[in-house]
This record gives C-alpha cells, sequence and structure tokens, in this order.
C-alpha cells in the first residue's frame, strides 16, 4: 500500500467568524491511500491553530507521519484500525484524515457507495447552513434571506458573549417560522447559564455547546433547568463520552463530526449507542471540509439515528473552487443527495490538488 498527504489551503468565498476567531484560508490535509490499482481518500480537518481542539494542521502531519503511518502493516480494514493507532492518546483528526481513507478505499474495492457499506438508508440527507457571526445584525439577516433564497431550510448561527439574546430576538423577529438554532462553540460559562436559559422563549431546534469543551456536568444542570435541547459537540471526542453524556443527562442531541471522534468507525459507535440503543437523535456536523470530507459526512448522513438536518452544505458556500471533479450541490427540499458511485462519491482532481499544495509526502507500507 501507498500512503500520500498533501498539505492544501483552501480560500474561502468569505470569512468565517466564530467565538474562537476568523478564518480566511482553511488548510487541511488530505490523505490517500493507493493499493492495487484502487485508491481512497481521507481529510483531516484540523485548522492552522489550536482554537476548536489542540490539533492543528501542523501536529497532525507530525502525528501521522511519525506514530499512526509507521504503525501500519499492509492495508489494513477499517475495522481493524482502532487496535493499530490505539496507543496513540488523542490526536483524533489525524486518525480519522486516514481512517477515512481506508473506508473509502473499502468502498471503492467492493463497487458500492459508502453510504450504504456503513448502513445508510436515506440517499437525500436533510441539510442546512451554518452562519458566523457577522459584523452587524443587518448584515447576518441579509446572509440568511440569500442562504433561504438558495434553498437552505434550516439556519444555525454562531453566538457568543454579546452577540446572543438581542440577535436571535431579531432573527425571529424577521423570521418567526424557520427552523433555527444557535451555536456557542463553547463560549460561555455557568454564570451565563440563567441568562441563556432565556433562548427557551425562541422556540430553536437546540443549543449547541454552551459551554467549556471539555464539560458534561454543566451541560447536564443547565439541561434540567431548560426546554430547548442542548446538542454537544466538542464534549464528546469518544463513544465513552457520549455514554457518559446519557447517564448525566447532559445534553438530548449529539453533533458528531467524524474528525473530532476518530473517523467513521467511531461515528458508527456512537450513532449504534445513541440512536439506535437509546433512542436519541444525531446529526452529521461540519468543519469547513473540502469535497472530499464532505463525501464522508453526506454517507454519515444516511444513517438512520440522524433525525436533524445536517451541517453538509454544498461545496459553493465556502470555496469558489472545489478540488473534486463533481462539487457537492444543494437539491430541492434542502437536501443533498448521496451517490451512487462507488466510495464516497467523488474523485479528487488532481490539477486542482496541485493548484493549492503547499507540501506533498509519499510512504511506501510493507507486509511486516
Amino acid at each position: 500500500m501507498k500512503v500520500t498527504l498533501y498539505e492544501v489551503w483552501m480560500p474561502l468565498r468569505s470569512e468565517f467568524r466564530t467565538s474562537f476567531g476568523a478564518t480566511r484560508l482553511r488548510p487541511a490535509i488530505l490523505v490517500r491511500v493507493e493499493d492495487e490499482g484502487v485508491e481512497g481518500w481521507g481529510e483531516v480537518v484540523a485548522g492552522e491553530g489550536p482554537w476548536y481542539s489542540y490539533e492543528t494542521v501542523y501536529t497532525a502531519w507530525h502525528v501521522l507521519e511519525d506514530y499512526i503511518i509507521p504503525r501500519l502493516r499492509g492495508t489494513p480494514d477499517p475495522a481493524e484500525y482502532s487496535r493499530i493507532t490505539g496507543r496513540i492518546r488523542g490526536h483524533n483528526m489525524a486518525k480519522a484524515g486516514l481512517e477515512m481513507a481506508l473506508w473509502d478505499l473499502k468502498a471503492r474495492r467492493q463497487g458500492v457507495p459508502l453510504w450504504r457499506l456503513i448502513g445508510g438508508v436515506r440517499r437525500e440527507v436533510r441539510v442546512g447552513v451554518s452562519i458566523g457571526i457577522k459584523g452587524s445584525v443587518e448584515e447576518l439577516l441579509r446572509d440568511i434571506a440569500r442562504y433561504l433564497d438558495e434553498g437552505y431550510g434550516r439556519i444555525k448561527i454562531k453566538i457568543a458573549p454579546g452577540w446572543d439574546l438581542d440577535v436571535v430576538e431579531r432573527v425571529r423577529r424577521e423570521y418567526p417560522d424557520i427552523p433555527l438554532q444557535v451555536d456557542a462553540n463553547a463560549a460561555y460559562t455557568f454564570l451565563d447559564a440563567p441568562r441563556l436559559a432565556r433562548l427557551d422563549d425562541y422556540h430553536l431546534l437546540m443549543i449547541e455547546q454552551p459551554f467549556y469543551y471539555d464539560d458534561l456536568l454543566w451541560h447536564a444542570d443547565f439541561q434540567a433547568m431548560i426546554k430547548t435541547p442542548v446538542c454537544l459537540d466538542e464534549s464528546i471526542k469518544t463513544p465513552h463520552h457520549a455514554m457518559e453524556a446519557l447517564r448525566l443527562g447532559s445534553a438530548r442531541i449529539i453533533n458528531v463530526k467524524p474528525g473530532r471522534v476518530g473517523g467513521i468507525g467511531p461515528g458508527l459507535e456512537i450513532h449504534k449507542f445513541w440512536s439506535l440503543s437509546a433512542g436519541r437523535p444525531i446529526w452529521i456536523g461540519g468543519m469547513l471540509e473540502t469535497g472530499v470530507g464532505r463525501g464522508h459526512l453526506v454517507a454519515l448522513g444516511t444513517l438512520p439515528g440522524v433525525r436533524y438536518p445536517s451541517d453538509i452544505s454544498a461545496s459553493n458556500r465556502y470555496y469558489e473552487e472545489d478540488i473534486v471533479d463533481e462539487p457537492w450541490e444543494l437539491s430541492k427540499g434542502s437536501v443533498i443527495v448521496a451517490r451512487d458511485r462507488p466510495g464516497i462519491g467523488v474523485d479528487v482532481d488532481m490539477d486542482k490538488l496541485s493548484k493549492y499544495a503547499r507540501r506533498k509526502k509519499t510512504f511506501m507500507i510493507g507486509e511486516s
């Protein structure tokens, strides 16, 4: 087997701002695995700095090159991957990039779409759009109007101290009936809970990750205070965290991001435990992925436990030019359609990849 890493930097169409900063140039590591004439692709979603996670594009490259890839022997099945990488604590984004490439490779070898291979039940994946913090409420309202006109049926807005209740009130005044949710990206402490509880007045789908990025206890107390479902994102890094959250009552919903939890396999574990066993809904979150990572998100979005619109917008939501042969598009009804092509449903355009790649390295994997 051959593994190739590509560090790419993709310009966004416009700045994307959250409570932990703004992004205009989005880095990623694309992982290509090749074996016997078949290839698979994955994506490492770590950013340029340790803001959303302690991982960065630089630490992920280091962990892949020096710790993960040297442990490979032959071409492992994705089911074996957690055993191979089990001694490496954390670094889920680095692990996920290669793990997802192996899933894509497996599906292509079998000649089936990845979404069918992992147990998907529907081709139409309901999606919404996530809108960052803006310079003014008027700018935010203009963006919401534009995305609704483009066909997105659910709106998520980022909130942070100083950009929360008044903003939500204005949005609800203009759009009283649209499916709406908010995401704090861990911007608050529990001292803010009484204020945040007032969000109950606005009939939101959910309040996502209001407190500390590792917290389960504050979220449990807050969920007991309010009627609106709490959704956890950053706090759920493994299936074990999902089990703890269920036991504590920390949330009613989980946002599953394969990069955050370590790949497709851990995402399936969370889905099995949280949704199929416990009957709780999940949805699939995004990290500004290229068309490669977006293909993996679409596959996960077909699972039966995904019962809320996912953050899997069209390629042109973020990029003027995607690096895949068939960029992802929004279809009528605010859905993205999973493709019947083998694997993730797209191939990488190598000319476009070369345009945005800053470095590349190939590794040959032996049998022993």
